[in-house]
């Protein structure tokens, strides 16, 4: 049997977290543990076993509190998984001391000594974004993280503020300050701008990096007060605003 199939082979390099073309990475074992999002497992090699991540009753009040969910799955034994999410683009950062803000459905795996915590941002309007809340992740480690097509990511520096529609960005620096706002009129608020289709704005301030993905998702849906705004559908909730980590790439 012959086909240009056969080309697609596995990337075999020694790092841990190998990313296997754009959309599918692969994470060795060997004796160290990966936490990934429940059923993102496409393959593995070798022994591995796949236990549901234990969460304490604090983790689990704030989730069903705020509604922001991380499922996980521990990872264990000898070999290697492959990782994937409705092929979506992933991408592995090296998260400082710092951390990474990031909505939690953009995550895909992460090293399991990494700390990960939810953050509430309200805008001044009482309006959280797409999003009231996000996953503040800290220590020092690898996440892996998935975006809707190929993103670009912004640098920010006091001399240069960046300004992202809500519903695209994807994460930012936790040395960044984030406020939320909305060209028009207080009277006008409530509902996306006139015709031009642009709703609410994330502007950074400070020194670090946005990730910025090419897909604008629902505008907000819900008040901070978890009020449905008025003309909307309940939908949802895509990814929003918090403050973040620092970090770079691989």
């Amino acid at each position: 049997m012959q086909s240009p199939l056969f080309n697609h082979t596995v990337n075999q390099t020694q790092d841990r977290y190998a990313l296997q073309g754009a959309h599918m990475v692969r994470v060795a074992l060997a004796g160290d543990d990966v936490l990934a999002r429940s059923g993102s497992m496409v393959a593995f090699e070798g022994i591995v076993e796949f236990d549901p991540e234990y969460r304490s009753p604090a983790q689990q009040g704030r989730e069903w509190a705020t509604g922001e969910v991380l499922p996980l799955m521990r990872c264990h034994g000898q070999g290697a998984v492959y990782l994937a999410n409705l092929a979506q683009h992933i991408h592995v950062l090296d998260v400082d001391h710092e951390g990474l803000t990031i909505d939690s459905s953009y995550v895909l795996a992460l090293d399991p000594h990494l700390h990960w915590d939810v953050v509430a941002v309200e805008s001044q309007y009482g309006i959280a974004g797409a999003g009231a809340y996000n996953l503040h992740i800290s220590g020092q480690g690898r996440v892996a993280i998935t975006t809707s097509g190929r993103p670009l990511v912004l640098r920010v520096t006091p001399e240069s503020n960046v300004s992202a529609d809500a519903d695209a960005v994807v994460a930012w620096s936790s040395s960044l300050r984030v406020q939320m706002q909305a060209q028009t009129s207080a009277k006008s608020v409530w509902r996306r701008r006139g015709n031009t289709g642009e709703g609410w704005e994330l502007n950074f301030l400070g020194q670090g990096h946005v990730v910025v993905q090419p897909s604008e998702l629902l505008p907000p849906t819900h008040t901070s007060f978890g009020e449905l705004l008025g003309g909307q559908v309940r939908q949802n909730t895509t990814p929003g605003m918090g403050q973040g980590g620092a970090w770079g790439p691989r």
